[in-house]
């Protein structure tokens, strides 16, 4: 299909249901009951946004609000906290079934592990996560950020206890960095993205993540549901889109909601993917540029890709503006919705929505979607504020 305003589609047909192991009911019990055992743990709100989805006709949009996980401003210690609490318990020989959040941050375990050195990249969000968890533990860490990186991310890292350092890289350059000083110095690599040869540590972070989706089927059926019809999840290397499309396709045994796989139009390395056609992951390259810093990706997420391409519905690349339009509407609720904070990488699935719901000229995308007066859509708002400036700069601007 053409693109219109600048947003392009493309559809992908689903494989018959296979298992997804990596993300079995057991599996997932184990990741909730360690991150309940933390005590700064809660769930994040979900807001139904009622009087927006009568203004878009749709049936109900309901957005999960990670603003508001750990104080961190976004989902990532989810999947920083259980990839190191495995990593760790493995090491020390505990049971990974009983692993608590309360055993690792025991002074026997902080003495046995004060020596290991975690290291990172990130463009913010992923790289305080992992800082406050070594910190946590009374461990250092090191993390590494692409040029570019906004002042306010460097510095919230730095106070979660880490030493930050900001390359002349792209987010895919500044990962390979991260690897090599971690071989050099014998550092602990913990990054959310799979590579040749380290595949393990990235598939507990994805792990980790469906906390969030666990979290929200469950307030979705307190509220007296309906389930979701479609989820929006946007891509970056794939691993939070991957971990919520896992579960949900295990949660429903391949009867899951459709998906719409949303990126920058510049790090759109899953829509090209999908388009080389032949089932293996392609990279974009160059600079990667994108005010959607957390999805400036040009490399997917091996693990993260397998799981899209064999189970994911749509793929889309947008303009920045797809997002800065949802940043604002979620800013600025209708009437008696609840206002939530986006940030840039966590506000593109309502922009998208609005979007496909709104001028004629997208009817066709529209209906390509399957979206109508009985959808009931789920979105995540992955980040808040995480860089104040720029968030007011395009929600408030003079």
């Amino acid at each position: 299909m053409k693109p219109v305003d600048g947003i392009k589609i493309l559809a992908n047909q689903r494989k018959p249901y296979h298992p997804v192991t990596l993300f079995s009911e057991e599996t997932c019990k184990t990741v909730r009951r360690f991150h309940n055992s933390m005590d700064a743990y809660e769930p994040t709100p979900l807001v139904s946004l009622d009087n927006l989805a009568d203004e878009l006709g749709v049936a109900k949009i309901i957005v999960k609000d990670e603003s508001h996980r750990f104080g961190l401003n976004a989902f990532k210690a989810l999947g920083a906290s259980y990839g190191m609490a495995r990593l760790l318990v493995e090491k020390l020989g505990h049971a990974t079934e009983t692993i608590t959040d309360g055993y690792l941050t025991s002074p026997d375990v902080k003495e046995k592990i004060r020596e290991t050195v975690f290291v990172s990249a990130t463009d913010g969000n992923h790289g305080r996560a992992v800082a406050w968890c070594a910190t946590r533990l009374e461990c250092k860490s090191v993390i590494y950020l692409p040029k570019g990186a906004a002042p306010f991310r460097v510095e919230a890292i730095q106070k979660e206890g880490a030493e930050a350092h900001v390359t002349d890289l792209n987010y895919d350059d500044t990962v390979r960095l991260a690897t090599q000083k971690a071989h050099e110095n014998g550092w602990t690599l913990m990054q959310d993205t799979a590579m040749p040869g380290y595949e393990q540590i990235p598939a507990w972070i994805m792990q980790g993540y469906t906390t969030m989706v666990a979290e929200a089927l469950e307030q979705i059926a307190q509220m007296g549901g309906p389930m979701p019809t479609h989820v929006f999840l946007q891509a970056g290397v794939g691993s939070m889109s991957g971990a919520v499309l896992g579960y949900l396709v295990e949660k429903f045994t391949g009867e899951h909601p459709a998906s719409v796989i949303i990126e920058p139009e510049n790090a759109a390395c899953m829509y090209k993917s999908i388009l080389a056609g032949d089932g293996r992951p392609h990279r974009v390259g160059g600079d990667l540029e994108t005010i959607m810093a957390g999805l400036a990706c040009g490399e997917p997420n091996p693990m993260g890709w397998e799981i899209l391409r064999d189970y994911a519905d749509f793929f889309m690349s947008c303009p920045d503006y797809v997002t800065a339009d949802g940043m604002r509407r979620l800013a600025d609720p209708i009437e008696a919705d609840g206002k939530i904070v986006s940030g840039e990488s966590g506000a593109v699935g309502i922009g998208l929505l609005e979007s496909l719901m709104g001028p004629s000229v997208l009817k066709d995308l529209q209906r390509a979607v399957g979206l109508d007066n009985n959808s009931v859509v789920l979105v995540f708002s992955t980040e808040g504020d995480t860089d104040p400036e720029g968030y007011r700069k395009i929600v408030y601007p003079r």
